[in-house]
């Protein structure tokens, strides 16, 4: 159907909910959530119930709607029964302090925020503060009725199951996603109406060949664009289940994971990988994961020790991409039956990405500049700022901050954030490079590699490295690692200075905040 001055309906919540019920799946197993098990239709129902419910609080197109929720079923009807009605559900990151959520709530100017109990009591005395915020949506562990706030399950519970879907069409905004605000205030990332069903018919269809009859579990959680993708877009799409886990992903929850819900596509970080791996070395556990048909990697470069060391001990490849909030998800990756480890593999099909200078002039192979793409599921731009968006979003280019170099094959290899790279003798050097050789030593478990100004005004590269359990710190272990290192790469490559730490800061989603290590 097509209205003047609307163009062609279309709706997110209609392709990834509906779509499902209408093809007679009804009954199938959407979601693995603790011990219950939700249908493709009990999903629909509960998403047409919050839509409904949030109507009835004057919830109106375009309207902002906060989701500061656990990964659970809750979250997923909450996102799509806001979309369904062409409001703007905003998920959020659950591990931020109070005063990041009263940034989130002010900054969207959301009226209405849904929120585990938990994580509203850490917030709720910030309240006065929430200049724009009208009502509170409380998901409560018991029954509860508190002035002021609203049940979940009563306000949905007394709601319709039936919902008709807003007059929306694909240039509509449907969400946003905030950046994880390493380098400053998160970023408001506006996402339209047509940008999942691009990124899942470029990557979950054409790489990862997503079915109806995979099981995906991600270890990122959903308020990640990253995440969001894995455990839930990518699967409803396809008819699949997914596996919701509401905790934080310990290694060992991880491992619970897989063997309980047996899941055939696992998404993790590098770090997280590293923290496998040496979880089974360590204990020898033979952790069954062999239900696993490919694994993902995303959010760093997944040094290929990795690779090579998790397909000895289970058997299954990781395919390593590169994705971003702005984008939505992974715009380049490997291949099933074509990784080259270490690199990050090939321009993903819907795709474009060049190489270019500072001058933006497209650069030969094995020549090291700024990263670019386009591609529909790139995101609209960002909510209220003005000159970032003419910074980062040039035409149909998306500016993405990365340092790369495409080699004559094809195969694209990350040398990291382009503020991260130093100049080492007039040399551009990359700190991945670094940091993959020393993860190659058998003592290293983590490392990660900043540019710092000796006392002669010159760059040197200081490498930081967490070291396995059980392995003591010492400057003979520091002069082996350097002697290591020389094995490895160039002469001047090599870091003149180690510093041994117990952990390296990060960010929620794993990457290494390497700013906080070269201040």
């Amino acid at each position: 159907m097509e209205l003047r001055g609307i163009g062609s309906l279309y709706n997110a919540a209609a392709t990834f909910i509906d779509k499902n019920v209408n093809n007679g799946i009804g009954d199938k197993v959407a979601i693995h959530y603790l011990n219950e098990k939700i249908t493709f239709k009990q999903l629909q129902d509960q998403v047409n119930r919050v839509g409904n419910a949030l109507r009835q609080l004057g919830v109106e197109m375009e309207s902002r709607v906060l989701l500061a929720c656990y990964d659970s079923p809750e979250f997923i009807a909450s996102f799509f029964g806001a979309i369904k009605i062409g409001a703007i559900p905003i998920p959020v990151n659950t591990t931020m302090t109070p005063s990041d959520f009263e940034y989130f709530l002010n900054n969207s100017r959301a009226k209405v925020v849904i929120t585990n109990e938990d994580l509203w009591n850490k917030i709720n005395h910030l309240r006065e503060r929430f200049v724009f915020l009208k009502h509170v949506i409380v998901i409560f562990e018991n029954a509860n009725n508190i002035p002021g706030l609203i049940s979940y399950r009563e306000w949905t519970g007394n709601a319709s199951a039936q919902l008709e879907t807003a007059i929306t069409n694909h240039n509509d905004a449907a969400f946003w996603l905030y950046s994880s605000g390493s380098t400053g205030n998160p970023k408001g990332v506006i996402h339209l109406q047509r940008d999942m069903e691009a990124a899942y018919n470029a990557y979950a269809k054409k790489v990862l060949k997503i079915s109806e009859n995979d099981i995906t579990f991600s270890a990122s959680k959903l308020f990640f664009a990253y995440g969001m993708g894995n455990g839930m877009y990518f699967p409803l799409g396809a008819g699949a289940s997914t596996v919701l886990v509401p905790d934080r992903c310990t290694p060992e929850l991880v491992m619970e994971t897989i063997e309980k819900y047996r899941p055939t596509i696992f998404f993790g970080v590098p770090t997280l990988y590293g923290a496998l791996i040496d979880l089974a070395e360590r204990t020898g556990n033979p952790y069954d994961l062999s239900s696993l048909r490919i694994c993902v990697s995303a959010g760093e470069s997944l040094p290929a020790p990795y690779s090579e060391k998790w397909r000895k001990l289970f058997g299954v490849d990781i395919l390593d991409g590169i994705g971003s909030t702005e984008a939505l998800h992974i715009f380049i990756s490997n291949r099933i039956g074509d990784i080259r480890e270490g690199s990050t593999g090939k321009v993903v099909p819907g795709y474009e990405a060049k190489i270019v200078n500072e001058m933006g002039v497209a650069l030969p192979p094995n020549e090291t500049g700024d990263l670019i793409i386009k591609g529909d599921s790139i995101a609209h731009g960002y909510w209220n700022l003005h000159e970032e968006n003419k910074r980062k979003f040039i035409g149909e280019w998306l500016q993405t901050g990365d340092k790369y170099y495409m080699d004559d094959d094809g195969y694209f290899w990350y040398c990291g954030r382009s503020d991260d790279m130093m100049k080492v003798g007039g040399i551009w050097v990359s700190p991945i490079e670094i940091e993959n050789a020393l993860i190659k030593h058998e003592v290293v478990l983590e490392a990660a590699v900043v540019g710092v100004m000796t006392e002669n005004n010159l760059m040197t590269p200081k490498a930081y490295v967490v070291l396995k359990e059980n392995v003591i710190a010492s400057d003979g272990l520091k002069r082996e690692l350097q002697a290591f290192l020389k094995q490895e790469l160039a002469p001047y490559k090599y870091p003149r200075l180690i510093e041994f730490l117990d952990e390296l800061p990060k960010t929620t989603t794993g990457k290494i905040q390497r700013f906080r290590l070269r201040a």
